[in-house]
């Protein structure tokens, strides 16, 4: 049986490289198989040792970021422009882990992994159904915000005016939006999270509108 018809049903998510190794099992050099099938571009490199088998149905990058590099959930820009909460399109995907921060780069796009503090890291985090058979662990949009706030080098926002400066200015969000975050459970993660007086008038700020 061809790899084509074997490889099938593992088409919808990343393929671990001992998988790869069973499905071609037959082969005296499976390794230099995987290489053919790489350069015939019928296989995509994630990274070292996990792949995507190239189909008119691709796995949706917020899942592939999730297995790229675990534990993690993507947040920041990628979770806000999933939500409709920022105006831009973006096309590289950014999320949160407690690990070292790493960077990827393949023919499917850039991945980056920002680290941020335990406890903190747990709160705000849901399974989102990005299409049939496509889930992402995602921030929350509270929880992508906050993520945003803390991990942006250089910002530490003293004043309701400058968290409004942020709000509105820097990230060209609608407030009517911003009315229905829930500033309630935001403020309970503060304990554990950096920069609390930044959050704090963002939260101030948000509750105000």
């Amino acid at each position: 049986m061809s790899i084509e018809v074997l490889i099938q049903k593992y088409t919808a998510h990343p393929i671990p490289h001992q998988v790869l190794l069973s499905l071609l099992k037959e082969y005296k050099r499976p390794n230099d198989k995987i290489h053919s099938l790489i350069n015939e571009e019928k296989l995509i490199s994630l990274k070292k040792g996990l792949y995507v088998w190239n189909s008119d149905s691709l796995p949706e990058n917020f899942s592939i970021a999730n297995i790229l590099y675990t534990p993690s959930y993507v947040s920041v820009e990628s979770a806000l422009s999933f939500y409709g909460l920022i105006p831009e399109r973006v096309f590289s995907v950014s999320s949160m882990t407690f690990k070292t921060s790493k960077k990827f780069s393949n023919s499917l796009g850039n991945f980056e992994y920002i680290k941020i503090p335990t406890p903190y890291y747990s709160f705000g985090i849901k399974r989102i159904s990005i299409r049939d058979g496509q889930f992402s662990l995602m921030a929350t949009a509270e929880k992508a915000m906050m993520d945003k706030v803390i991990t942006t080098a250089g910002i530490i926002i003293r004043s309701e005016i400058s968290a409004q400066k942020f709000l509105f200015e820097n990230l060209r969000m609608d407030d009517e939006q911003l009315k229905i975050f829930n500033t309630k459970e935001m403020r309970t993660w503060l304990e554990f999270a950096p920069k609390k007086e930044s959050l704090l008038n963002v939260i101030k700020t948000i509750e105000n509108l």
